[in-house]
């Protein structure tokens, strides 16, 4: 494992080397290999694709299913999804390939030049806690009903009508803008993710 993580870790345990590595050039032959790098971000954001790809499937495969199932597949997606388990960073992590700048590059930005791409890094993955993987074909080729079911859970969590305990930790400011940036950014959302835009955008022209 490549970049660095302020701390030891065990990812480079097997070769003896130290935690802390630019690249793994001198530790194992890198001419078998496209780079010498096994960064860090990547791996992390790896990780993290896999399992929301899992969950993704695993909702897709019981939407047929009754709704008590396909409710629980669907909350156990929007909590990986919202990160309410997601383990801090206890030291800032870097990579030391690149990844990290030309993986924020392809994320859609909203009008504020916002992408879920972004990341913290710090204290965190992701600076916003939303996956991008939202925006994935995976995503977008669920069954109708159980990307209705999605949207509907996940709004109701942005806009802070889901008050239970699991998404308590997202703070309103974040909420706020993840909102701001999938009502930018992400195609086919349902027609009640706008309402209140444009209600208040109608207000405005009436006091005009």
């Amino acid at each position: 494992m490549t970049g660095t993580t302020g701390k030891e870790h065990m990812g480079n345990m097997l070769l003896h080397s130290p935690s802390n590595l630019a690249n793994v050039s001198g530790q194992l032959d890198t001419g078998r290999f496209l780079t010498p790098y096994s960064d860090v971000v990547a791996l992390m954001v790896l990780e993290h694709q896999a399992h929301m790809v899992n969950l993704i499937l695993h909702v897709t495969d019981i939407a047929d299913s009754g709704p008590g199932r396909l409710g629980h597949a669907v909350e156990e997606l929007l909590e990986y999804m919202l990160f309410t388990r997601e383990d801090r960073l206890r030291e800032p992590v870097q990579g030391t390939s690149g990844f990290s700048a030309e993986f924020a590059q392809h994320g859609p930005r909203d009008k504020k030049g916002r992408s879920l791409r972004d990341f913290d890094l710090n204290t965190r993955l992701f600076r916003y806690p939303c996956s991008y993987m939202i925006f994935s074909d995976a995503f977008d080729t669920m069954p109708a009903a159980a990307r209705r079911r999605v949207y509907r859970s996940l709004w109701e969590v942005l806009t802070g009508r889901d008050k239970s305990p699991k998404f308590a930790a997202i703070p309103s400011a974040q909420r706020r803008e993840v909102l701001e940036i999938l009502r930018d950014t992400k195609h086919g959302l349902p027609e009640y993710w706008f309402e209140r835009t444009r209600k208040a955008s109608g207000d405005q022209l009436s006091q005009r």
